[in-house]
């Protein structure tokens, strides 16, 4: 790691850093010297000159993101240890298994790797950066899983057009960093099959981060009703239906979701026609469905991607789950959630209660659900924590 310039930072702003809190605000920073260019490394001091760590600078709000809390600098195995720490962290948690082969390998801060997301889907490596730091390190990346997870990795792909920020967004087309492109496959997680299209689905192409829900909402669904709004590749559905829901409808806006969500139906023996797809607005959709559906699953998208949107992302919030909750069947469950970071939990959860206010029914938590172990929250980092649910009995 080739260290360009040093940030020396006020007074009383070493603190969070000696608490290995990932972020530098700009405010935080006392002096910069050397040719400091986004993306490039630095060596972070205290005003009393002592060296606190080492990280990505860019010019913003977050300034730098520490990648080490060490006097020392990063040596040339960094992201060779890196990596093979994140993978140990994972295989603790017992993944990846027979039946289920794809994981996040790498989540941000939560493993010490601010502004880099890697989910491995049977062994295509799709490869995130969020700063600029991680978008020049993007090869040492590379070569680092190749050694990490050897022969199981087949192809790395870098998908960060829709990631990086500013100009570098403008100047980057996604591309195969390691091997060649290869057509969308079919993984498996906990024994349903989905196609993961990572050139072309949103994200890194699947959405690690409800597989555990996915697995509970199967407790609830055998023989009952289920819709599943706003279903994207239809994960939820194929687990209800897995689990021997008598019943499911599938919910969302975008044609092309609606399209992916009837291959996965497919895919695991389950009749598309049967199991309708409906390709509409979750609001109009729920307007003339009273009494209809003994669960109810609602995974929006971030209504809030900044602190600026919290008031109509709260709004939005609240308008769904009223009107999920005034339709449900008496004793029907909602499976309820928020990804939008800027929410959190004791925010989402208050918005639930004003919904049920306003919806005039009797409420019960039955559950709190967060993101899986493959994308842990550093203790020293709260903020990773992004993904919130509840699981709810509607008297």
């Amino acid at each position: 790691m080739t260290i360009s310039g040093d940030i020396i930072l006020k007074k009383g702003k070493e603190y969070s850093i000696e608490r290995f809190h990932p972020w530098i605000f700009s405010g935080a920073i006392q002096k910069m010297q050397g040719n400091l260019t986004d993306g490039c490394s630095v060596r972070v001091f205290s005003y009393k000159n002592e060296v606190l760590g080492y990280g990505h600078y860019q010019n913003g709000s977050i300034a730098v993101r520490m990648l080490s809390f060490d006097a020392q600098a990063p040596a040339e195995d960094f992201w060779i240890n890196k990596l093979s720490n994140a993978l140990n962290v994972r295989r603790s948690s017992g993944l990846p298994t027979a039946n289920t082969n794809a994981f996040r390998l790498v989540h941000g801060e939560g493993d010490g790797l601010p502004g880099l997301i890697i989910d491995v889907y049977d062994g295509v490596a799709v490869v995130q950066a969020h700063d600029a730091g991680m978008h020049l390190d993007r090869h040492e990346i590379s070569q680092a899983l190749q050694i990490v997870l050897g022969q199981e990795l087949k192809v790395v792909y870098y998908k960060s057009h829709g990631t990086l920020p500013g100009k570098l967004r403008d100047a980057q087309q996604d591309e195969y960093l390691f091997g060649a492109g290869i057509p969308a496959h079919v993984v498996v997680e906990n024994d349903n099959k989905f196609l993961i299209d990572w050139e072309e689905g949103q994200k890194t192409g699947f959405f690690l981060d409800q597989r555990e829900n996915r697995k509970l909402l199967g407790d609830f669904s055998k023989g009952k009703k289920v819709l599943n709004t706003f279903c994207y590749t239809g994960g939820f559905s194929v687990y209800a239906l897995h689990a021997g829901a008598e019943l499911v409808h599938s919910v969302d806006a975008s044609e092309k979701a609606i399209a992916l969500t009837r291959k996965n139906l497919e895919l695991n023996g389950y009749n598309a026609t049967t199991h309708t797809c409906f390709a509409v607005d979750t609001f109009d959709f729920l307007k003339d469905k009273q009494d209809q559906y003994d669960v109810i699953v609602l995974d929006p998208p971030a209504f809030a991607k900044h602190r600026d949107a919290r008031h109509q992302a709260v709004k939005g919030y609240q308008r769904l789950n009223t009107e999920a909750m005034k339709k449900i069947k008496a004793g029907g469950i909602i499976f309820t959630f928020s990804c939008s970071q800027v929410v959190d939990r004791q925010l989402f959860y208050d918005t639930i209660v004003s919904a049920a206010i306003q919806a005039g029914r009797q409420i019960k938590v039955l559950h709190h659900l967060s993101q899986p172990a493959d994308h842990p929250v550093s203790i020293f980092h709260p903020e990773g924590e992004y993904l919130k649910g509840l699981v709810l009995y509607v008297e």
